[in-house]
């Protein structure tokens, strides 16, 4: 049995996802604000304790509940089980969908559809509706009419009444939490894969109110996990999410260790040593306020009637866990320096990692009743499924901690016996994250993207949509091993970027940065992902960049070449029969190759839109022909490269660059005084040349020259400009 998918509804930016889950880890990824947030909270909300508040129904459903208020305040007769069926197209939704085997049938009794049901899927519908539809229409009539008939009694003054409107209504206090209730129903398996989320049967409501409850156990590791001083108020019994060690290892203690709770023959030794303990303790205490009790006595307490006062001490160890200095770290390794700090003096990524592991621990000990928690065996027995959710595990930890973390946490969560014995009770972890380095520490079958779209008319605010990586490039094992290979040896970066560039070689991946804070400060304050991967293997990428949907500027080289053989480099000129040999030029986004056309192409022809499936577009920007005044003419320099462009649009600052290396080389070429064909096959060769330091040279350059002095050559600034532009439209 697993978990198999959640689909959710109207619930804040998830105005309708799908999230299939993996049979171990699935790890939530997108840019900020994409809804990983929103999903972790909306399986929270429903399958935990957290409260709904009225802001998570998504915005663009206020102007529906207000039109449903509006009938609610100006008709008497009101046909309740419409409305209902009205407030369930908008109001917050989490469908459960459980793969369950033969064998397991008596786990989902009270949720199997029909008879005749064989096996298979089984869904359980949460929906968030009124508790009494009846009465909230009657309040929310009486209340708005109330403040609609006080501002009509007086003509002078102007004043805006709660409540203006039924969104006005529910967001007021504590009254949408009140007012409405997780309801749960029954699904259809056979409808489970419909465009459309199913229609509500409300006669399959399920009798229990929970029928999850003794099926699957939920744990949550939230977000917000301060660490402050231990002093505060933070360790209140049963809190799993206290903020310091000391607390989360006095609750694990009473409910798994504790001697005193049905002790077994091998808690006697420990039950004895606590009651000499205690006997020893009595009686110095009996000793030391002897003296103040003889005191006291002298003032006539206790009197012949009155009970005599004695001091007796309670020894516990779950009570010797509650001060400042129960959990320790000792900063030396011998025992006798005794060098130990409290827990709240070590370093808040430590304390993070080390609550969360232990966190961990809790949840798999609990949900296995291990320890003295066996005795809830005989009230509630083992569920086959345990959910744990760990929001933004990365917090306060360094690169390493994170990847360390997420390779080893799914580990933790099964290190049982039990488990590894029975392969029936499983676990599932589900993880958001910001960050890329996790990202990368996990199988691509196992990523979930979420992907931002813009308002549209028919939804007018911006939402988001899931999607599956798993299937990203489809049967070919060797493209997923080599962009699997290469976002790990570089960063996953890519996954929480609002856009994406892609350059070919090491000088454009060095030097982009510089350009793009230095003239374009828009596109500087987005979050743009820099992927240097060379030509040939941009085709690799291509599957992944279409199904992330993310805006993309290819910026590649024109490579000319003859047509008689894809290897051959030619100097590029017109009118010669010479192509392009590039495949993301003539395979991907233009599939054109005559260079001819290619270098006159109007720039709207280099953008491609992309419909699926979701709407995005990718440009491609290749060299342009540079007009320079070399002597005393003007001439057409078509450039084959990042670098010789580069000389061709920075033509005079080369003629007198101090430098070394290329830079020097470059300087000699241009002063001496060659002829313009002459000049251009020299660049041409200098940079064609086998071995060609072209790292080095972006290196010198970055040393000699101010980047900010550069001009960015046409082909990248029309790149550049047509991406800030289009994530400016996004915005």
């Amino acid at each position: 049995m697993k978990i198999s998918r959640f689909d959710i509804q109207n619930f804040r930016k998830l105005k309708q996802a799908k999230i299939e889950l993996s049979d171990k880890t699935t790890v939530f990824v997108g840019a900020n604000n994409s809804g990983k947030t929103s999903a972790m909270d909306a399986l929270a909300k429903f399958l935990s304790t957290r409260k709904f508040v009225f802001n998570d129904i998504t915005l663009a459903n206020r102007k529906i509940i207000n039109e449903i208020g509006l009938i609610w305040s100006e008709n008497e007769q009101i046909d309740y089980d419409n409305q209902l069926k009205e407030l369930e197209r908008i109001m917050p939704v989490l469908d459960v969908w459980i793969d369950v085997t033969d064998s397991e049938l008596h786990y989902v009794s009270n949720i199997i559809p029909a008879l005749d049901w064989e096996g298979g899927f089984l869904g359980v519908r949460f929906i968030y509706l009124p508790r009494d539809i009846q009465k909230l229409c009657l309040t929310y009539r009486e209340s708005f009419n109330a403040a609609k008939n006080t501002i009509a009694s007086s003509d002078k003054i102007k004043l805006s009444l709660w409540p203006q409107n039924l969104c006005d209504y529910l967001s007021k206090g504590d009254l949408f939490n009140s007012m409405f209730e997780i309801r749960a129903y029954i699904l259809d398996p056979s409808k489970m894969n419909d465009e459309e989320p199913q229609i509500t049967d409300y006669l399959m409501e399920c009798t229990n109110s929970n029928p999850l409850s003794g099926l699957v156990k939920i744990d949550i590791i939230s977000a917000q996990r301060g660490f402050s001083d231990t002093s505060d108020d933070n360790g209140a019994e049963g809190n799993y999410h206290s903020q310091n060690l000391s607390s989360q290892l006095r609750s694990y203690y009473d409910k798994h260790l504790n001697p005193e709770n049905e002790p077994s023959p091998e808690d006697l030794l420990t039950l004895q040593a606590i009651e000499e303990a205690k006997i020893a303790f009595n009686s110095t205490l009996s000793s030391k306020f002897n003296n103040a009790i003889l005191e006291l006595e002298d003032l006539g307490y206790p009197g012949v009637s009155d009970p005599r006062i004695t001091i007796e001490s309670k020894v516990s160890a779950s009570e010797s866990l509650k001060h400042d200095a129960a959990v320790q770290y000792a900063l030396t390794s011998t025992p006798e320096d005794n060098m130990k700090l409290p827990e709240k003096y070590n370093g808040l990524g430590y304390q993070n990692l080390i609550s969360m592991v232990f966190l961990l621990m809790r949840f798999r000990d609990d949900w296995m009743r291990t320890g003295k928690a066996k005795k809830d065996l005989l009230e509630n027995r083992i569920e086959p499924l345990h959910l744990v959710l760990l929001e933004e595990p990365e917090a306060h930890l360094h690169v390493q901690v994170q990847q360390v973390f997420i390779r080893k946490a799914f580990e933790v969560l099964t290190n049982c016996i039990f488990l590894k014995e029975h392969s029936n009770f499983l676990t599932q972890l589900v993880i958001s994250s910001h960050s890329s380095h996790i990202a990368r520490e996990v199988d691509f079958k196992d990523l979930r993207y979420f992907k931002r779209l813009p308002a549209t008319l028919d939804c007018p605010i911006p939402t988001s949509k899931i999607i599956n990586l798993s299937g990203v490039f489809g049967e070919d094992d060797s493209t997923t091993r080599f962009i699997t290979r290469y976002l790990r040896t570089t960063h996953c970066d890519l996954f929480f970027a609002d856009a994406t560039i892609l350059v070919e070689g090491s000088a454009e991946y060095m030097l982009l940065p510089h350009f793009i804070r230095n003239s374009y400060s828009k596109l500087n304050q987005r979050y743009i992902t820099l992927l240097e991967i060379n030509g040939r293997h941009s085709q690799r990428l291509k599957p992944l960049i279409e199904k992330l949907c993310l805006p993309t500027l290819v910026i590649t080289d024109i490579d000319s070449g003859e047509p008689t053989g894809y290897h051959s480099h030619v100097i590029p000129e017109r009118g010669k029969n010479i192509i392009s040999t590039n495949f993301a030029i003539n395979n991907w986004l233009i599939k054109q190759n005559s260079l001819d056309i290619l270098l006159d192409l109007p720039e709207e022809e280099k953008v491609k839109e992309f419909s699926t499936p979701y709407q995005f577009k990718i440009r491609i920007a290749y060299q342009t022909p540079v007009t320079i005044k070399y002597g005393e003419n003007d001439y057409e320099a078509i450039p084959s490269t990042f670098e010789d462009c580069l000389v061709y649009s920075n033509f005079e600052m080369f003629c007198n660059a101090e430098g070394e290396g290329l830079i020097a080389d470059i300087k000699t070429i241009c002063n001496e005084n060659l002829e313009f064909n002459q000049f251009h096959e020299k660049i041409y060769n200098l940079f064609r040349g086998k071995n060609v330091p072209k790292a080095s040279f972006a290196l010198d350059l970055i040393y000699s020259i101010d980047p900010e002095k550069l001009v960015v050559p046409e082909y990248i600034n029309n790149g550049l400009l047509w991406l800030q532009d289009l994530l400016d439209k996004h915005e």
